[in-house]
């Protein structure tokens, strides 16, 4: 039973196995460019990139950011929302997709910090108003702290899309035709739910990737 039930997020399911490309496939179901005016898949991206972009602005002033966030963002939510299709492999349930946009993206705020921000880096090391009886240990909790970001948001994404997908396989699980007709108000519940937490694991990552960005 555990077998069966894990084996939904396998990445592997045969010698030609094409789950991964489940990663990339929303970029064949929305042809934008052949649309001569704009369709309402482009006017809800407008919108909510609208809205983000304010949010953005607020935390990170600096150009360039907001397209690298808008991206991501848009990436995590479309892989998210395909998840929850019926037989589509749910890549961001896996470390490999989530710490391959944390890991990258971390190790350049790190690295364009230390490099030409040196004392501000030290500066974040030490909050102000710290005694001096505990500045190394804050030193030594800011600096674990610094490390475990990528891992922290990568599991994080990955952890709360398991667990919905864990439910649903349960419930879905059930070899009586007459509990599984009495399960689906539970399961229409469950799917909205998890639709709310596609969209906010994408904003979340989004967010705390520029609030990161920010302290450099």
């Amino acid at each position: 039973m555990m077998t069966n039930l894990f084996s939904v997020f396998d990445p592997c399911t045969g010698l030609m196995s094409l789950n991964w490309m489940s990663t990339i496939i929303f970029l064949m179901i929305m042809p934008f460019k052949f649309w001569l005016t704009p369709n309402k898949n482009i006017m809800i991206f407008k919108f909510i990139n609208e809205m983000l972009s304010k949010e953005i602005k607020m935390i990170m002033p600096y150009k360039g950011i907001k397209l690298i966030m808008l991206s991501m963002f848009m990436f995590i939510l479309i892989n998210n929302f395909l998840g929850l299709t019926p037989y589509v492999f749910t890549s961001s349930s896996h470390l490999t997709f989530s710490l391959t946009m944390a890991l990258p993206l971390w190790l350049t705020f790190m690295m364009y910090g230390w490099m030409n921000k040196s004392k501000s880096m030290f500066t974040h090391l030490v909050p102000l108003g710290t005694p001096s009886m505990l500045t190394p240990f804050m030193v030594l909790i800011e600096t674990v702290s610094n490390l475990i970001r990528p891992g922290s948001l990568a599991v994080r994404l990955t952890a709360n899309m398991i667990a919905g997908h864990l439910l649903m396989s349960l419930l879905g699980s059930s070899p009586s035709i007459i509990i599984m007709i009495s399960t689906m108000i539970v399961f229409i519940i469950l799917m909205l739910f998890e639709m709310a937490v596609s969209t906010i694991q994408a904003y979340v990552f989004m967010t705390l990737t520029t609030l990161y960005s920010s302290e450099i």
